[in-house]
């Protein structure tokens, strides 16, 4: 996959080694569903994995750890059979590509529709554009017919339906272990703040990305609201957020499904993380692993993250 080539063609196979203030923890309730227990560990809790022939019979093995998706493994082979089944889930939910998003009415005629443009401005600026043979339309409209950018954000928000975000109270140190650098800076992604602790608010330059925002939603229990940011604020922001501190993240590309599985397998069972979560983002695997327990959001040093490249499968 091009995001996974790149990373490696820098000699990179981890994006980010450092973390937040050591106080902050994850939450084992996150991405749980929020009427599961915060306590998993009990002297009678089973084995998760519906085909295991031992259940609770593993008597020196922890019952806290490792935790896959709300459910305790008790053997590397429980793990590897409920690994397998999400693994399988996943990329069966890739079997039909989604067709490119098509707006049913172009920018150019969105914008003199409202009266922000003239007709004279709309050919000049489309003029230039056919001649470059390059750069978005709203770029030849700003650069050179003096078009207001915020107008022309507000035009894509018409397109995109979808609000246009501000970006007031962004902490990129605060929200950089939500969503893993690569994925924020391969798919353009800026989280911008999170309120009340359940909403989170997703900003894009120019086009929204539906598929990165329901795998953060599904990872973290939150509700994703995307909207749209003002394309030269969006780009300061989003170069702050790539300078931020994320979560430990090891990049792979493997060969097919098992050794998918075993990859992730293996993580799980060196990790032992009190939850563990996979989904799918675009051609990759995220799985996304919870160190501790506790209460807050979870600080980077508390999560581990394993992208797996899927894009040859």
């Amino acid at each position: 996959m091009p995001i996974l080539k790149s990373a490696r063609a820098a000699g990179t196979r981890t994006v980010q080694d450092e973390g937040l203030p050591a106080g902050e923890q994850a939450v084992v309730s996150w991405p749980a569903n929020p009427g599961m227990p915060g306590g998993r560990a009990g002297i009678f809790e089973t084995c998760a994995n519906p085909g295991c022939r031992t259940g609770w019979l593993h008597l020196l093995r922890s019952r806290t750890a490792p935790v896959f998706e709300e459910g305790w493994s008790c053997s590397a082979g429980c793990t590897s059979a409920r690994v397998a089944f999400a693994v399988r889930r996943e990329l069966n939910g890739r079997a039909v590509a989604p067709e490119p998003h098509r707006h049913r009415i172009p920018l150019g005629l969105v914008m003199l529709e409202q009266g922000w443009i003239t007709s004279g401005q709309l050919r000049q600026a489309l003029g230039a554009q056919k001649a470059a043979g390059a750069g978005r339309l709203g770029h030849w409209l700003v650069r050179q017919q003096g078009v207001r950018e915020q107008l022309v954000t507000r035009a894509l928000g018409l397109q995109w339906s979808c609000p246009v975000l501000p970006l007031e109270l962004q902490d990129a140190d605060a929200l950089s272990s939500l969503v893993p650098r690569l994925f924020v800076d391969a798919f353009g992604a800026l989280p911008l703040r999170i309120a009340a602790g359940k909403l989170l608010y997703l900003g894009f330059e120019d086009r929204l990305d539906p598929v990165l925002a329901l795998a953060i939603e599904r990872i973290t229990g939150l509700r994703v609201e995307s909207g749209l940011v003002q394309g030269s604020l969006f780009r300061q922001a989003h170069a702050r957020m790539l300078g931020a501190k994320f979560p430990p993240a090891e990049l792979i590309e493997s060969g097919g499904e098992p050794s998918l599985v075993q990859a992730f397998s293996r993580a799980i069972e060196r990790v032992r993380p009190a939850n563990a979560r996979l989904v799918r983002v675009h051609d990759c695997l995220w799985l996304r692993m919870w160190l501790t327990s506790g209460k807050g959001a979870p600080g980077s040093a508390s999560v581990r993250d394993l992208i797996a490249s899927i894009g040859t499968h």
